[in-house]
């Protein structure tokens, strides 16, 4: 691009407008970057928002940007490539923001882009106890519903790169789509690596302002506020927004500012869409259910949150050893060092605890709510990213979680034991035969029976329950860790504090002072658990019928069941309850493994030993017919039948289990199947109702000849006892009406099959191959057709028609 002759800030603006247009990605982030390069913050300062508005789209209309979600790698490797490079920490948009961030410039961000419960606190006149909006609030003449906040350049980027998650945006037809070859994710994932070092610290701005520094975007409030377990959660939402609070500067700022900012909006704009308020208020017993915040976040949400918990577990687990346990009132570390200690508990907690919590409660009973568990599971592992262990390791064989752990446990036992639960409520409801549901019970299983992890929750628990000497348990008492700060940092403590009273905090905060808590160990959920074993061993009873089954039909197909002459089961429907009708061999194999693992971790992690199993075996009898394949709906015996029990009732709403209701008149009759002609459904019904008609009494004298004859006549004609069912109905046999009697006859209605037509085609044109006329081909397959019922009369005298 050449240089853009200068008249007026705006004549900037306005070239690159209609200079832009056009071009490729490629280009305009060549274009841009010269751009950058070239002019001064003073020119730049206009370009700035419209830049936003152009690489990430608006939140609620129609421009997408770049959309640098769906823009992947292995799609557009070029202008992925750019794009990466110029969103890069040390790429051209940084250094634009940068030098705009050294000459104080400010930018007006929409309150109608923040998440649900910050937007209308701000629209009713409450300020949120938050360091985001403290002294940014702007007052326009028109009212509260125009307010609008002021950030630095910045907050502005990182506020438009958070919101880019959140607008609804589309996948382009026809490209498949992974969300970490995304160019957000992996653009994402480097400001975590840059912004929340490892190892060092975060590298200095390359720009500095007049008075040599990057001031800090917001200045330190050293008044904190703290909190107690015992009485009312502080709310989020508690000033007036006339009353800003004043703040001083807080030397330390200079180091982690940008760290710190980073972070707060992440998670404000990716985890602040639920109040613990409200929250708080649905748990209550006396509270009646009012309106509910909508907002439901996507797989890839979910992902992006995993990918912050990720980082946020590598940045607080490289704190250096000597200084993990400083002393009470001091700070040895630097600023970057106490950051890491803090991050996670004086913040992150309470709002990943909501979301996940939402997300436990409303997300679809289906495959996708593996990202939701994913990243419940990696939160609860730290361990898994210590700065010990080098990155991407595999699992070793000690899988033992070292007692170190103890006070990460009891800081979020709520994260172990109530998402626990909510997931045990989840599991209760799915179908385990499918491979994807019984993995994620395997993962859970999996994760809770790693030695010595239970004695910690057990213990974390212990601390909790027991009565605390000194204080009445709902008696108000000063804890010692910020939970709304201006800072991470501005007045952390040590957590030299008493177990007990960190426990009984943490989980008074998240659910209230009025929450009823739950003991993971306890007899309701043990018997919650045990409600899971048995569906884990009804489910591995029917993988293994269906792989009986689907062994059967591998091995029972003949030469004339390939012609299509074979027998035709109108009633076939053994595994119509759910989807696994396409379950192959691999996946039968995979639900069995996964779920004889996950029975097994249970077993370990709850202490159940073969006397609390041996129930499972006489109930999933109970429930399965004499093959051993249909699962009937959780029903209680009653005096008039079997009566269904509420998870029965949701079985058969969700297709997970039914009732075996097959047709139980005449076969003749039937509907029309959609691979049989319906013309000659009828001119064939009418063919052999005449035949059956003219021939009755011959064709049942023939039937019960004990010679050749008889036996060929029970193969091809119909049987009365042939035409009898198996009921598989919960009502007593006494109350079903009983089919009118039949005689032995003749059915047609296989030479309407579309199936039969093919194959009588494939047999002509082998005949043609082999110097056959059609008519001696149709003869010799008639000739074989007869031949085979021959040979099985010869060879067994048990009937088979093909029309049953």
């Amino acid at each position: 691009m050449s240089a853009l002759p200068l008249q007026q800030p705006s004549y900037l603006l306005a070239l690159l407008k209609a200079d832009i247009v056009s071009k490729t990605l490629i280009q305009r982030c060549l274009d841009l970057s010269k751009v950058i390069e070239d002019y001064s913050a003073k020119e730049l300062h206009f370009v700035f928002p419209w830049l936003m508005e152009t690489v990430f789209g608006t939140h609620d209309g129609p421009a997408v940007g770049w959309n640098l979600r769906y823009l992947q790698g292995r799609n557009n490797p070029t202008d992925y490539t750019a794009v990466v490079e110029f969103l890069d920490p040390s790429g051209p948009m940084m250094k634009l923001v940068y030098k705009l961030q050294a000459e104080d410039y400010k930018y007006e961000f929409p309150i109608s882009y923040l998440p649900g419960p910050v937007k209308a606190s701000l629209q009713e006149g409450v300020l949120p106890d938050f360091p985001l909006y403290h002294n940014k609030l702007q007052f326009p003449l028109s009212g509260v519903t125009s307010l609008s906040l002021s950030l630095n350049p910045f907050e502005y980027y990182f506020f438009n790169l958070a919101m880019h998650l959140t607008a609804p945006r589309s996948c382009p037809l026809g490209h498949l789509f992974s969300t970490s070859d995304s160019a957000y994710f992996v653009v994402v994932d480097r400001y975590l690596q840059y912004f929340l070092p490892v190892e060092g610290n975060v590298p200095p701005s390359p720009f500095i302002n007049a008075c040599g520094t990057v001031s800090p975007p917001t200045p330190r409030v050293q008044n904190v506020p703290f909190t107690s377990y015992g009485g009312p959660h502080t709310s989020l939402l508690k000033r007036h927004i006339s009353h800003q609070p004043s703040a001083t500067t807080d030397p330390a700022a200079q180091e982690i500012w940008r760290s710190e900012t980073l972070l707060q909006i992440f998670i404000e704009m990716w985890l602040h869409h639920y109040s613990l308020e409200l929250y708080q208020k649905m748990q209550s017993p006396h509270i009646k259910p009012g309106p509910q915040e909508h907002f439901t976040p996507t797989e890839e949400h979910v992902l992006m949150v995993r990918l912050l918990i990720k980082h946020l577990h590598w940045f607080a687990n490289s704190i250096k050893q000597e200084q993990v346990a400083p002393s009470a009132h001091s700070h040895t570390g630097s600023p970057l060092e106490d950051f890491k200690r803090a991050v996670i508990s004086c913040f992150f907690q309470q709002n990943l605890y909501v979301f996940l919590q939402q997300c436990f409660t409303h997300w679809p009973l289906d495959a996708s709510f593996r990202a939701v568990l994913e990243t419940w599971l990696s939160y609860l592992q730290p361990w898994r990213y210590a700065a010990e262990k080098p990155l991407g390791l595999m699992e070793t064989a000690d899988r033992s979680v070292p007692d170190k752990w103890a006070t990460f446990v009891q800081d979020n036992l709520l994260m172990f034991t109530k998402l626990f639960q909510s997931f045990l409520n989840r599991a209760l409801r799915t179908d385990l035969v499918s491979p994807k549901n019984a993995l994620m019970v395997y993962r859970v299983a999996k994760v809770y029976s790693q030695p010595n992890l239970a004695e910690l929750i057990k213990e974390a628990e212990r601390r909790f329950l027991e009565p605390d000497p000194m204080h009445h348990p709902r008696q108000h008492r000063v804890y010692a860790s910020p939970v709304f700060g201006s800072s991470f940092m501005s007045t952390w403590h040590s957590p030299a504090v008493d177990t007990t009273f960190r426990v009984k905090s943490h989980v008074y905060n998240l659910e209230g002072q009025d929450c009823v808590y739950k003991q993971m160990f306890g007899p309701e959920v043990r018997g919650m658990v045990m409600k899971l074993a048995q569906l884990i061993a009804q489910a591995k009873q029917t993988a293994k019928s269906i792989s009986d089954h689907t062994a059967e039909q591998y091995t029972g197909h003949t030469l004339m069941s390939l012609l299509g002459l074979s027998t035709y089961d109108f009633n076939v429907s053994a595994y119509g309850g759910n989807d696994l009708d396409d379950l192959g061999p691999d996946g039968i194999r995979k639900t069995d493994e996964y779920l004889e693992r996950s029975l097994e971790y249970l077993c370990q992690t709850f202490k159940l030993s073969t006397p609390h199993l041996a129930p499972l075996a006489a109930n999933v009898g109970a429930t399965s017919d004499e093959n051993g394949r249909h699962q009937l709906p959780d029903c209680i015996q009653g005096d008039s039948g079997l009566t269904l029990t509420p998870l029965g009732r949701y079985q058969i709403i969700n297709g997970l289990r039914r009732f075996n209701v097959e047709y139980q008149g005449d076969p003749e009759l039937q509907p029309i199947r959609s691979y049989e002609s319906s013309v000659l459904v009828r001119l064939l019904y009418r063919l052999s109702s005449a035949i059956n008609l003219r021939f009755a009494d011959e064709m049942v004298t023939m039937c019960q000849d004990e010679g050749m004859m008889g036996k060929l006549a029970r193969y091809y004609l119909t049987s009365p006892e042939q035409n009898d069912r198996v009921q598989h109905s919960p009502v007593p046999h006494c109350g079903l009406q009983q089919p009118a009697p039949r005689h032995s006859r003749l059915s047609l209605r296989f030479l309407a099959s579309y199936r039969l037509h093919f194959s009588l085609f494939l047999c002509l044109v082998i005949g043609s191959t082999l110097s056959l006329n059609p008519l001696t081909s149709f003869v010799l397959t008639l000739t074989l057709w007869f031949l085979y019922g021959v040979v099985w009369a010869l060879c067994s005298d048990f009937t088979k028609p093909h029309q049953a």
